[in-house]
């Protein structure tokens, strides 16, 4: 099954995602600094999404380039990951309008962690597309030690109730998650330049 339409439909995906989230922005009525302040947390919520999104995008355009073949589970498995990360406007702008408050900060964190979950089925699909245990891909990603997509849900599911005790802790959290994951996974950047 040829890869390139899968690439394309979720690069589409995305780009829909991050166009709704900076349309969900709405600017101020006034024309002074001050004015900027009431919309603060809406931007900051929108930069942290736009980073999740560009993180995501790198990742799945890596594991793409490391393959060779999709299949029909892999279809599916990047479907289920591209529903969560379509729900990022969603929990964005809900977060960002209400100023950070515990509920939406904990949705915001559960769509974290669902998409997070969701990229595992995506990468095992795709190794099992690419030969299983004994192919290129698999070779690449558990050469060693994937210590940060065990983290990173951990460190989700640590922050959803912990938005109810500070929304600046679980917050922080998010964004140590996210800084984590601004270098694309290094067993396949490795190997990508190894194989060129």
């Amino acid at each position: 099954m040829n890869k390139g339409r899968l690439e394309a439909f979720s690069d589409g995906v995305l780009a829909i995602v991050i166009t709704i989230m900076v349309l969900e922005m709405k600017a101020p009525h006034g024309t002074d600094l001050a004015s900027l302040l009431p919309v603060l947390p809406a931007f900051l919520s929108y930069v942290l999404s736009f980073v999740y999104v560009g993180i995501y995008w790198n990742n799945h355009h890596h594991f793409l380039q490391a393959a060779r073949h999709v299949s029909g589970p892999v279809l599916w498995a990047n479907l289920h990951l591209l529903f969560w990360l379509s729900l990022f406007p969603f929990a964005t702008a809900w977060m960002g309008e209400n100023h950070f408050d515990a509920v939406p900060v904990a949705l915001y964190g559960f769509v974290l962690l669902m998409a997070g979950l969701a990229w595992q089925p995506f990468q095992r699909t795709l190794i099992a597309a690419n030969g299983g245990r004994e192919g290129e891909l698999a070779r690449m990603l558990l050469a060693k030690r994937d210590w940060k997509g065990i983290l990173a849900p951990l460190l989700y599911a640590c922050a959803i109730p912990l938005a109810f005790v500070s929304t600046w802790i679980a917050g922080l959290i998010y964004v140590l998650v996210a800084s984590m994951w601004l270098v694309p996974d290094r067993r396949i950047e490795g190997s990508l330049k190894h194989r060129s």
